[in-house]
């Protein structure tokens, strides 16, 4: 989990350095930037995760992605949910509600699912023949 936090520390740098661009720059909505830089921070984390956290030395597969794309996708948008609650309704400024908020989702789902789900380990069935070398 250390490795995946350290993968989750680059991609929030990512994540919130979009953010802080679309809400003070761009005048983006919080909700919608918090969506937007949520899925960039999903790509960093994406390359993170699998070379470093995870060390999957498997090539990408199509399967692979469509599994990050989904976990990616409700992380947005559980994000752009805690983001609405905490910084528009509760008037919590919008980066401590963006470091409560990753914080709590990446404990409570992005981790867990991503372990589970997409880079999980599988073991590689060995033959009679070769338990026996």
């Amino acid at each position: 989990m250390l490795t995946a936090g350290f993968g989750g520390a680059i991609a929030t740098a990512c994540d919130v350095s979009t953010l802080v661009l679309l809400v003070e720059h761009l005048h983006v909505s919080i909700p919608a930037s918090a969506f937007v830089a949520s899925t960039v921070g999903a790509v960093a984390c994406f390359l993170m995760n699998k070379h470093v956290a995870f060390r999957d030395r498997r090539p990408v597969t199509l399967h692979q992605l469509v599994r990050f794309g989904l976990v990616a996708v409700a992380t947005a948008f559980l994000m752009a949910f805690a983001m609405k609650l905490l910084a528009v309704d509760l008037h919590v400024p919008y980066l401590l509600a963006k470091i409560a908020s990753a914080a709590v989702i990446f404990v409570a789902w992005t981790y867990p699912a991503q372990r589970r789900l997409v880079f999980a380990r599988h073991r590689v069935p060995t033959s009679p023949a070769a338990s026996l070398a």
